[in-house]
């Protein structure tokens, strides 16, 4: 299945107009500054706001102008995670799910309700009250509820912005799991580069109500131009675990432009050699050389072609480099780059400080 969103509508500071396909698998981030429209697209979607056009869900019509077609949200087949929770507070834990769970006739319950307990990890707080859950297990329950009516689409709009670091830590694992144990695809609003990386398949950059930019999130990230602040430009790299050297205690992960050496963590130390990675290397964790290194600490250091160059703030340059098939990004300084007579085409080499595992 596709989701085809053709949606306009006039806002107090700007029209959103909007045309997409997105894929019905997976997750698909939605980004951009504040007051772009994010919010106003998944309310559109799910018949909270009455826009013009058509939302289709695979061969669903929820909304068509065209032949007078309308479902309003009830009767539209989607779960809706707010950035509250929003739980019935007269309602235990086991009465919020089952909340959900009754609204939906017995012929369209796909999703079983004990499947999604064990998933989020709350079937210890079934006969809680819901006063007194921590902010983490109340977003937990919220999609819980959400999931119980077997949506065939989970709109969230900023779930984790209420909570504090270790609460998002606490929570981003099952996010994760979701599309993947019940392929329910997830439209997802963040303003949080971290949740985007870690769980995005497909990205689409909003600007003023119109679409700026869309794809898989290695094209969308590896650009000089990012959805997100420069300063925290990151590059997403798609690889393979390799081997693990336990002599050094570090991981060997294998991409579209050579090797990476990483910790073994805990998390790499668990998967079998030959499983796909998702890693992520910040812009600021990268410097440059036209030659080779020696007698350095840095284990990554990787032949590369500067493919553009873009001012970033007073005295600082943000570099796109082609490492083999992939891409990665630099920040440094203007001096640097004048120093070093930095142009396109150019041959350098790239030393990463610093690479993350995100998936």
């Amino acid at each position: 299945m596709t989701l085809h969103l053709r949606i306009r509508h006039q806002r107090p500071s700007f029209a959103l107009d909007v045309a997409l396909q997105l894929p019905a698998s997976g997750v698909s981030a939605l980004i951009g500054p504040s007051g772009c429209g994010k919010t106003s697209l998944l309310r559109c979607i799910a018949g909270l706001e009455r826009g013009q056009g058509q939302v289709r869900l695979g061969e669903q019509v929820w909304q068509d102008d065209a032949t007078g077609q309308w479902l309003p949200t009830h009767r539209r087949a989607l779960g809706y995670v707010f950035q509250e929770a929003s739980l019935f507070a007269h309602l235990n834990v086991q009465g919020n799910l089952h909340f959900g769970l009754q609204r939906t006739p017995v012929a369209r319950r796909k999703v079983a309700l004990d499947k999604v307990v064990d998933l989020l990890g709350i079937g210890h707080l079934l006969q809680r009250p819901c006063a007194t859950l921590s902010g983490g297990e109340r977003q937990r329950v919220a999609i819980a509820r959400a999931l119980a009516t077997s949506p065939q689409l989970l709109l969230m709009d900023e779930p984790l912005s209420a909570l504090d670091a270790a609460r998002k830590a606490e929570v981003l694992p099952y996010l994760e799991a979701l599309p993947r144990e019940l392929a329910i695809p997830i439209l997802y609003v963040s303003h949080a580069q971290e949740e985007v990386l870690r769980l995005a398949q497909h990205i689409v950059q909003l600007a003023h109500g119109q679409v700026v930019r869309q794809g898989d999130a290695a094209t969308l990230f590896n650009q000089l131009d990012q959805g997100f602040a420069a300063s925290n430009a990151t590059a997403v790299l798609q690889g393979q675990l390799l081997a693990h050297h336990a002599q050094d205690h570090l991981s060997a992960l294998g991409f579209a432009g050579g090797q990476l050496l990483l910790p073994t963590t805990p998390a790499l130390a668990s998967r079998p050699l030959g499983s796909a990675v998702r890693l992520t290397i910040a812009a600021r964790d990268v410097s440059l050389s036209l030659q080779p290194l020696a007698h350095t600490s840095l284990l990554n250091s990787l032949p590369a072609t500067i493919t553009g160059l873009r001012e970033d703030g007073p005295g600082q340059v943000l570099a796109a480099l082609a490492v083999g098939e992939s891409q990665l990004l630099a920040h440094i300084s203007q001096r640097s780059a004048r120093q070093l007579a930095l142009a396109p085409g150019q041959a350098v080499f790239a030393h990463i400080k610093g690479v993350a595992l995100v998936r």
